[in-house]
């Protein structure tokens, strides 16, 4: 919703502002990367996210199709992109026109508005919108009860609209239900809700047309809050007004609101502000960051929860080159491109995997490892920089290269890629452009090229675009498009590819009955989607009830999983599956060797059963024999077979019930092979143990890892 700007020049010059390279609200998370693509995190529950998906995050995920970026903003439900070549792109919720198109109720991935073209700056707040043009015309859309777009009535805006009376400006900002301009003459305008005085002119009557701010000239960057406003003057100096209850303006919250600007005391050679819900952030040259106002959320990131109208200078910070303000926390961007937060982390807004931070912490997941994958003897890593790692078994090439590697090694030939998955002895990767990528055994056409020969080097798979997810099974191969349907290839002897027939396919086939997925899964010879309304679908092998619609009858198309309902979460192990509820609870079914499905027996379970013991699951994770699941609290929790220490408690005692992985905390997210486990960690960094013959435990040796042991990827970005 509310987001601030900087850019890199000495103080006291005259600029026009530049575009924020991130937003935050309450729910959810935006950030620009220095190669034009967009981050996003938090919740997800209508697309906000912009993945594809309805899945919530609490580390970065890449927003789909989009490059060439230099600005975002983000609703409470819904996301804006400016590009560099002047297009506006939305997603998530329409929910009071926030997208800017009639007719659409959510889209979870970027779409170009219609009718925006040449904008220069964007803003998005909790229900409206604002853009620039070049020409210095303001447009808006979205919702209207106080005013705030400007326009003569106070109905809803579906489609961008001109606001009438203003031209000739350089910025605009979305507060909570008003919006600034900035003027080329440096001077600011005002329209929109103003009990608070947040409109600056003098009074508390709110306005439907823009209206000077009077007092304020050769100003260079504004910021409108929730119910208070800022602008930054030329001379490096901060301007403040509207509501002061937490002293957000930087005045003694004995004075609840001011009509009219003043300057906040004790701040010079400032670069750029943040106005966030209740609370105020500044950058000074050369890059620290200041903040004052509410901090019952520990916003102010000074190491308690208690206000302040002084700004104090959050420590441990420095050379910082942009801000952002949203309503719970605060964010901070390093040249380097790490981002930095503090405060609540209601809906994993902040990134952090943690509830409450007092202090910045680095948000890892966009300087480390974004997601990890293993299915038998081989291993691969997504870095943050769209790079992707393997290492492990590589007799089929399933590295990427000729010969085996017991440590990490870049998988050559691929960039920008969002999204990994490995089979038995294959690999998938997804580009950010929607292509699919294949490399390693192809004997049963698991690569999608249209032949049986086995690649070493990725190639990308024909006739696939606009994928979203992908997924890959022992010897086949799944991928999510974005318009919801399923698409598969190679083995198909157990009706896995769910087109109906045992045929195999050498290249991409529909799954047949299938429409609005949003996750895929794919197992030994098994599969399952999960659609939008929570139900589970399961097609192919059934033989130990691994389908879970109470028989062991073989499907060769998809059929529900009865007795499944809001399901966020899916999995498909070696011969059972795994479901977890959005209530946290975990659910599993199929076959039970070695305890795997962690009901206390080892009875197959045609039909899903509860997990007992789990609470808060965030993540779960099957391998061939054993069950890994992550809490909300980062533990980490493992059942099965522990023939090789795959379990992670010192042990190789096999468990038919829950329990926690040893000296292992912080984590984010699994993956389990055949014989052993690896964990990502919210600060990017990854954790291997179990059997390692085949160098799967990425640490150079090929020995038996009973406790967790990091596994170091070379290179790595450091904030």
């Amino acid at each position: 919703m509310i987001a601030g700007s900087a850019w890199s020049r000495p103080p006291h010059a005259r600029h026009p502002l530049a575009g924020s390279l991130i937003s935050s609200n309450q729910y959810h998370t935006l950030t620009v990367r220095s190669d034009g693509s967009v981050w996003a995190w938090g919740n997800n529950s209508l697309g906000q996210l912009g993945d594809g998906s309805m899945r919530s995050a609490s580390i970065p995920v890449p927003v789909l199709g989009l490059t060439g970026v230099v600005e975002v903003g983000t609703g409470v439900e819904a996301s804006v992109a400016l590009r560099q070549d002047g297009t506006v792109w939305t997603w998530g919720s329409n929910f009071s026109g926030l997208l800017g198109s009639a007719g659409i109720f959510f889209r979870p991935t970027p779409g170009q508005m219609p009718g925006l073209v040449d904008v220069v700056d964007v803003a998005m707040s909790r229900v409206h919108a604002l853009a620039l043009r070049e020409d210095g015309t303001v447009w808006a859309w979205g919702g209207n009860g106080s005013g705030q777009l400007g326009l003569p009535s106070g109905s809803n805006q579906m489609t961008p609209a001109q606001v009438p009376g203003v031209s000739g400006m350089v910025a605009v900002s979305a507060g909570g239900s008003h919006s600034l301009a900035l003027h080329e003459d440096g001077t600011v305008w005002a329209w929109g809700l103003n009990n608070q005085g947040q409109l600056g002119d003098g009074t508390w009557v709110s306005r439907f047309a823009p209206a000077r701010v009077p007092g304020l000239t050769n100003v260079v960057a504004i910021s409108a809050g929730g119910v208070h406003s800022l602008a930054l003057g030329a001379d490096g100096t901060v301007w403040a007004w509207g509501g002061n209850g937490k002293g957000q303006l930087g005045q003694d919250a004995s004075v609840p609101r001011s009509a009219s600007a003043g300057r906040v005391p004790g701040l010079m050679d400032v670069t750029a502000i943040a106005a966030g819900e209740s609370h105020s952030v500044a950058l000074r040259w050369p890059g620290t960051v200041w903040t004052w106002g509410s901090n019952v959320h520990g916003q102010l990131g000074h190491g308690t929860v208690r206000s302040s109208p002084t700004p104090q200078q959050v420590q441990g910070l420095h050379a910082v080159r942009a801000i952002a303000a949203g309503e719970v926390g605060t964010f901070a961007v390093r040249p380097d491109g790490a981002v930095w937060s503090w405060g609540h982390n209601t809906m994993g807004v902040l990134g952090t995997g943690s509830e409450l931070r007092l202090a910045p912490v680095v948000v890892k997941g966009l300087s480390g490892v974004l997601s990890v994958k293993s299915n038998d003897v081989h291993v691969l890593a997504l870095r943050a920089d769209g790079t992707v790692w393997a290492w492990g078994s590589n007799e089929f090439g399933q590295l990427g290269r000729l010969g085996p590697n017991h440590t990490p090694v870049q998988v050559p030939g691929l960039t920008n890629m969002v999204a990994i998955s490995s089979g038995s002895v294959h690999s998938l990767a997804l580009g950010a452009d929607g292509t699919v990528w294949a490399w390693g055994s192809n004997g049963t056409g698991q690569l999608g090229d249209g032949t049986s020969t086995s690649r070493s080097r990725p190639l990308q798979v024909p006739g696939l675009s606009q994928v979203v997810d992908l997924a890959a099974g022992a010897s086949f191969s799944l991928a999510l498009r974005a318009d919801g349907t399923v698409w598969a290839w190679g083995s198909n002897g157990t009706g896995q590819l769910g087109d109906g027939t045992r045929q195999q396919r050498l290249s991409p086939v529909q799954v047949v009955g299938l429409t609005d997925v949003v996750a895929i899964s794919a197992g030994g010879s098994h599969a399952l989607a999960l659609r939008a309304d929570g139900t589970v679908w399961a097609w192919g092998s059934n033989g130990t009830g691994q389908l879970g619609d109470g028989t062991r009858q073989q499907r060769l198309s998809p059929v529900q999983v009865p007795g499944l309902v809001d399901i966020r979460t899916l999995v498909a192990g070696g011969g059972f599956s795994l479901a977890v509820r959005e209530d946290g609870t975990l659910w599993a079914w199929g076959g039970n060797a070695f305890g795997l499905l962690g009901d206390g027996t080892k009875v197959d379970r045609v039909s899903p059963i509860l997990v007992p013991g789990l609470s808060s699951v965030v993540g779960v994770a099957a391998g061939m024999f054993h069950t890994l699941a992550v809490l909300g609290d980062g533990s980490v929790w493992a059942w099965g077979n522990n023939l090789n220490a795959q379990l992670g408690d010192g042990t190789t005692v096999d468990r038919a019930v829950p329990g926690p992985v040893g000296a292992l905390s912080g984590a984010s997210a699994l993956t389990a092979g055949r014989s052993g486990s690896v964990a990502l960690l919210a600060d990017g960094t990854l954790r291997a143990w179990g059997g390692a013959i085949h160098g799967q435990a990425g640490d150079g040796g090929s020995t038996l890892h009973t406790t967790p042991a990091r596994v170091v990827l070379p290179d790595l970005l450091t904030p």
